[in-house]
């Protein structure tokens, strides 16, 4: 239960630091912080159940394309996050999708996928210490 909490809080970092970074992510949570906590509880439950099948199954592409394919997976389930959250009426949109598909909003997926990955490595090595001592 800590474990997912803390899950929870590193993709908050992360996503708040997407929305501050990148243009094309939109997200109006203003002062109700538990928009952006429930973002990063759809976040970090796609990524512990949904991601690891999804790894395994496109295990072959990302073999051909040398790991690149990997950075697409990310996107799309950025954009995953974002569908659902709109579904929530959470107010978390990526270039305009949803409702609207583009390669703005692909692109934009893609970078907010980065910055959330890199966050999470930094504030994992931060976590890893937590885990070693407790």
């Amino acid at each position: 239960m800590i474990d997912l909490a803390v899950k929870v809080l590193i993709n908050a970092v992360g996503v708040y630091a997407a929305i501050q970074l990148v243009p094309q992510i939109d997200f109006a949570f203003g002062n109700d912080w538990w928009k952006l906590l429930a973002v990063a509880l759809i976040l970090a439950l796609v990524n512990t159940y949904l991601k690891p099948i999804l790894k395994a199954l496109s295990f072959p592409i990302t073999l051909l394309s040398m790991g690149l394919f990997a950075f697409v997976l990310n996107a799309a389930l950025l954009l995953l996050v974002a569908f659902l959250s709109d579904k929530l009426s959470l107010g978390f949109t990526i270039g305009g999708f949803p409702p609207g598909f583009s390669a703005d909003s692909f692109v934009g997926a893609l970078l907010g996928s980065i910055v959330i990955s890199v966050v999470g490595i930094l504030l994992g090595m931060v976590n890893a210490g937590r885990r070693i001592v407790a």
